[in-house]
């Protein structure tokens, strides 16, 4: 079906261009012939990837073929048992990028349980239930509080219905419906007041509307096509970790290359030359690295969920560490997605609203001096109309929270009903006023319900022995009710000059983005003749007050923001609410500064991607968007080059989720499918939680770092140690199952350990990473080719000495020697914690992990040495303790000349140079 502006036609149009009567609704026939036309109401599914091409595609990656390459070659060396353990670690890195990415294809299923299973129809003049998959366009459905929409609906009547919308548009109020208006096209989806959408909650009253779009065809199906039109992308994490890996081969290419050439020159045979050249490329190959990486993140994992951060996909932990930029949804997200009154004007005075959402602590606090001691008799009265004129509660929820997500709210207290009415029921709380204490003794005795016509709402109380109206509404629309104004706790004239003092605390209010109601009263006589009398009811009525409320920030989210401004890190407001209250939501939370744009849904589609991108750098608030706008928000930004993360709880965020490079969304208040988008959710919806969500994955990078600098400089070592020997014309100081034993005894425990090391102190003072940053950046490479060559320095000492202190003897010369070459790179190990301080000013026990990895390290070495039917495997021999002070001098020697250069450059040199400048 084309697209059309059911909104901005006649209901009698549409009901002529569908061929239905809304009194008889369609007949079964017609309704059967129309869901074979158009399908069934069900959004559909791009063709899935099946699991056996997922799981394939996992060995397709670059550094699982270097693995699998090292696999043959260990294979070829006789070395079964080494070959068995690399194969071990290539399948279940593939068996764990399986399960991410085919749990990532979930998306379309969370979809669909936003659909109600059944709707109720009018058909063949009788109404009927039917599933709402058999929806078709013409079908006559009837909405009641509390029902799903099933499809998109045109509205014919209303009766007091209001929609809450949160999940399409962002807007946390529900939206007051209206069968007869008609809109303009261009008007966005918020203010569609005469429709009603898939997937939206009936939150009040009841309705009548004709199904215009079904399926794919909703609103909610666009959105389903838009996220499955983002591409998935890799991480900076997985494009590290590829260049990583052709650099490696290149290397080992080119070493293979001299060392056999060199040996065939000298006149070695071709193949002890070969079997040489295969021990340094086995050599070369960190085999562990993929797995060391996959569990530093797992370990990241762990770590966040204990913060309330659930990682969907472990490459996300490296990616929010260097995001630039993200945006965050207003509601529920930097708010609290609960209505609550901040501020009161009774007698001219201000009144400040203490607590936060629907919990009914808090305090009413006069500000300045007390210019009368009767305005708490005006206090009462107002918060005796916020009670009393209402029509939700306040309910306090005994349930057990079982699970890390709840929905709705944290809080035990919960609204039932409109949340403007509950913000009204928690303020009367705080005052120690409760209606169902009132009512039993007053009896309610008439309503004269709200409309959007009247804009306004009273009750009428039998109290004693008179009746009493209690009225809320329109603050303008109150006041020209009313004949008087209670002042000082005494009723007076309302004059002309009142009423303007009024009407302008009114516009202050609504200034700083609260939404204002009027409250007032009128007291009656027991006889009053009430019924159907609405309009004497309301008249000479006697104001109170102004209430201001608002969805408030959330406290810890002002602290969220600075912390992230700190770390370089732009936080952007993204929301369906208008600019006004954007704005001013945006300045309490720091997020909009003085110079910055704030951009609306229709600003943005009257400007090309050619101006957004100049100035979208400037814009922090984006205010009455769509989906549509939020991915091209995310999408210019990226152009820019910003790693991208976008928060969001509601259907409308998950696209944008999506297609962020990381997309986070709300374990509480959000929707499955904004869930399944996602790569990290906030099991508290709490904006902080990301702050140390970035500090953790800032230090999981710094720990991957840690990882290939000493991977890297552990076999750059071992390369060298072969390499050079091969030139001076030494004998081979390592045999190949040797070398595979150095790389087993240390790139395992050790290295892995390193995944728990403590963050440095100014992790989040740093600046972001730039995205295209290589991984050896900031003098990688340096510390990796330096320590690699020491390494190997260290080694070849050790096994020329053990060579001529044994007598020429192979086996006590490669025993020091391999012994010398493990002892440098676990000393090595404490060296790599940080690349700004030494192990002396970290202390050893600032990771005990390590220390632990270490000591097993070390027992595992000695056995090999000691134990005599291990002896002849790995072509050892016991040593002495005057070979060990040989080895633990030369191996100790490195860190201890190392740390001791450190220091020096840092508190001496860098003062020198200071000086000197």
């Amino acid at each position: 079906m084309e697209k059309r502006f059911w909104h901005s036609r006649e209901k009698e149009e549409i009901l002529e261009e569908l061929q239905v009567n809304p009194q008889k609704g369609l007949t079964g026939k017609e309704a059967e012939r129309r869901l074979k036309l158009v399908g069934f109401n069900q959004l559909q599914e791009q063709k899935r990837i099946s699991p056996l091409k997922i799981l394939l595609s996992q060995f397709k990656d670059f550094m699982v073929m270097v693995l699998l390459a090292a696999t043959c070659i260990s294979t070829f060396l006789g070395e079964f048992a080494d070959a068995i353990t690399i194969l071990i670690i290539v399948i279940i890195n593939g068996l764990l990028g399986f399960f991410q990415e085919f749990k990532a294809e979930k998306s379309m299923e969370a979809l669909k349980k936003l659909i109600a299973p059944e709707a109720l129809v009018i058909r063949n003049n009788q109404e009927i239930k039917v599933p709402a998959r058999e929806l078709v366009p013409g079908d006559i459905v009837l909405l009641e509080t509390g029902d799903i929409v099933p499809a998109d609906l045109r509205l014919l009547q209303v009766n007091q219905l209001e929609i809450e919308e949160s999940a399409l548009t962002g807007e946390s109020l529900p939206v007051k419906k209206s069968g007869d208006i008609v809109f303009e096209e261009k008007i966005g989806l918020g203010d569609r007041k005469n429709m009603a959408y898939m997937g939206t909650t009936v939150t009040r009253g009841k309705g009548l509307g004709v199904v215009v779009a079904t399926g794919m065809e909703t609103e909610m199906g666009l959105i389903a096509g838009l996220i499955q039109k983002v591409q998935e992308e890799q991480t900076p994490l997985q494009r590290r970790l590829e260049q990583l890996g052709r650099w490696l081969v290149v290397f080992c290419l080119a070493i293979v290359a001299v060392v056999v050439v060199t040996g065939i020159i000298r006149g070695e045979p071709i193949y002890r030359m070969f079997l040489v050249g295969v021990s340094l490329a086995v050599a070369a190959i960190p085999e562990g690295l993929p797995a060391i990486v996959t569990i530093a993140l797992a370990i990241g994992v762990q770590k966040m969920l204990k913060k309330k951060a659930i990682i969907r996909k472990l490459p996300a932990v490296e990616t929010l560490g260097c995001a630039t930029v993200i945006c965050s949804d207003k509601t529920g997200t930097l708010t609290q997605n609960a209505m609550t009154v901040r501020k009161m004007i009774i007698d001219n005075t201000l009144i400040h609203v203490s607590g936060e959402g629907y919990d009914p602590k808090g305090e009413l606090v006069i500000e300045g001096e007390k210019r009368n001691k009767n305005i708490k008799k005006s206090l009462e009265m107002a918060l005796r109309v916020a009670a009393l004129c209402n029509n939700s509660k306040l309910k306090k929820d005994n349930t057990t929270i079982t699970g890390m997500f709840r929905r709705k709210t944290t809080s035990p207290w919960q609204i039932i009903g409109d949340p403007t009415e509950g913000a009204l029921l928690v303020l009367a709380a705080k005052g120690k006023i409760w209606r169902e204490n009132i009512e039993k003794e007053h009896e309610r005795v008439y309503e004269i319900p709200f409309d959007s016509n009247r804009k306004r709402m009273s009750v009428i109380y039998r109290e004693s022995n008179k009746l009493v109206v209690y009225t809320k509404g329109a603050p303008d629309i109150i006041l020209e009710k009313c004949s008087h104004v209670l002042w000082e706790g005494e009723k007076v004239p309302l004059t002309g000059k009142l009423k303007n003092k009024i009407l302008e605390n009114n516009e202050l209010m609504a200034g700083e983005a609260l939404r204002v109601l009027g409250l007032a009263y009128r007291e009656l006589s027991a006889k009053f003749p009430y019924e159907n009398n609405d309009s004497q009811i309301e008249d000479n009525l006697t104001f109170i007050g102004l209430v201001g409320m608002m969805d408030p920030p959330r406290p810890e989210a002002i602290k969220a923001v600075e912390l992230c401004k700190n770390a370089g890190i732009k936080t952007v407001m993204i929301t369906g609410d208008h600019k006004i209250t954007a704005m001013a939501i945006a300045k309490e939370l720091k997020i909009l500064q003085e110079d910055d744009l704030v951009l609306t849904g229709t600003e943005l589609d009257e400007m090309t991607d050619e101006k957004l991108k100049k100035i979208i750098n400037r814009v922090s608030v984006y205010a009455r968007v769509s989906p549509n706008h939020k991915l091209r928000i995310v999408n210019a930004l990226k152009s820019q080059g910003h790693i991208v993360a976008m928060t969001g709880d509601g259907v409308n965020d998950a696209p944008a989720v999506k297609e962020a490079d990381i997309g986070i969304s709300m374990g509480i208040n959000g929707t499955d499918v904004t869930k399944e988008s996602s790569a990290m959710i906030l099991g508290d919806d709490n904006f902080s939680t990301i702050v140390a969500a970035v500090e953790e994955g800032r230090a999981i990078y710094d720990n991957i770092r840690k990882f290939i600098r000493y991977l890297l400089s552990c076999n750059v070592g071992e390369v060298l140690t072969m390499f050079f020997a091969s030139l001076m014309g030494l004998p081979l100081p390592l045999l190949p199952i040797q070398i595979l034993w150095v790389n087993l005894v240390t790139d395992g425990l050790p290295a892995m350990a390193l995944g728990v090391d403590p963050a440095d102190p100014d992790i989040m003072y740093r600046k972001p990473r730039h995205p295209k940053e290589s991984i050896f950046a900031h003098g990688l490479a340096r510390r990796i080719a330096v320590r690699g060559t020491l390494i190997c320095l260290s080694t070849l000492l050790v096994f020329v000495i053990g060579f001529y202190l044994g007598d020429k003897d192979l086996f006590l010369a490669r025993t020091m020697a391999l012994t010398t070459l493990v002892f440098c790179q676990l000393f090595h190990v404490f060296d790599c914690r940080s690349e700004r301080y030494s192990i002396f000013e970290l202390g050893f026990m600032t990771n005990p992990f390590l220390v632990g990895a270490v000591s097993m390290s070390v027992f595992m070495h000695l056995l090999i040495i000691y134990t005599p039917f291990l002896q002849p495997i790995f072509n050892t021999y016991p040593l002495s303790l005057f070979h060990w002070l040989i080895i633990i001098g030369v191996a100790g020697g490195t860190t201890i000349l190392q740390g001791a250069y450190r220091f020096l450059k840092r508190n001496y040199l860098r003062k020198i140079v200071y000086m000197r400048t």
